[in-house]
């Protein structure tokens, strides 16, 4: 799950290693986090730095286990917990309700089943909880979409199963979620991959 926002995204756009470019996305959403933490799909670590002292534990969740170890590796502030889940976000190992925020950055786009996921996030959600989110999907400009649908088969296969043509707002409203905050825009950079929706959920 953390394949695009590991490898994928800095590359296209023509980022350094420290992908400063993503640093202020990083910066408004893991800021927004609160008490008990589910990240889902924490790739190599690089959102951990950016968990503050509102936090007291992070889980992060990752299915593939090279880089559940180099999130293993990565330093994160002292003041919290962390626990990683190597599993996958279709079969969160939580009990219901028992997160406060969980957070995703780059990820519903490389789920296969993100429904099945969301459902998982929203059930894991404690009724007065949040989800986070900052992700790429379909962009409003239809020369932008005709792109997209027509990239996305061939990308898919490079781009370790990405999708550049997921509605994330509808995703995330249709798994029972209202929203409480949406900004969308282009990040520099090709557009049929880099059109980002940023916002705050609660469960309905």
């Amino acid at each position: 799950m953390g394949f695009y926002n590991d490898v994928i995204l800095p590359r296209l756009c023509h980022l350094s290693m420290r992908n400063k470019q993503l640093v202020p996305y990083r910066q408004r959403v893991i800021g927004g986090a609160r008490g008990r933490v589910l990240e889902i799909g924490i790739g190599s670590g690089l959102n951990l730095p950016f968990y503050g002292s509102d936090v007291n534990e992070v889980l992060p969740l990752e299915p593939s286990h090279a880089l559940a170890g180099m999130a293993h590796k990565a330093k994160h502030a002292d003041g919290f917990s962390v626990r990683f889940l190597e599993a996958s976000a279709e079969e969160i190992p939580l009990d219901d309700q028992c997160v406060d925020t969980v957070v995703t950055t780059w990820t519903l786009c490389t789920i296969p089943h993100a429904d099945v996921a969301l459902a998982e996030m929203r059930r894991v959600l404690r009724p007065d909880g949040q989800l986070l989110f900052v992700e790429h999907g379909l962009a409003p400009d239809e020369s932008v979409r005709n792109w997209q649908h027509r990239l996305n088969p061939a990308w898919r296969c490079i781009a370790g199963g990405c999708n550049l043509n997921r509605r994330i707002s509808t995703m995330i409203e249709e798994s029972g979620f209202r929203l409480d905050r949406l900004e969308t825009g282009y990040m520099r950079g090709p557009k049929p991959m880099t059109f980002m929706y940023e916002g705050s959920a609660q469960p309905r």
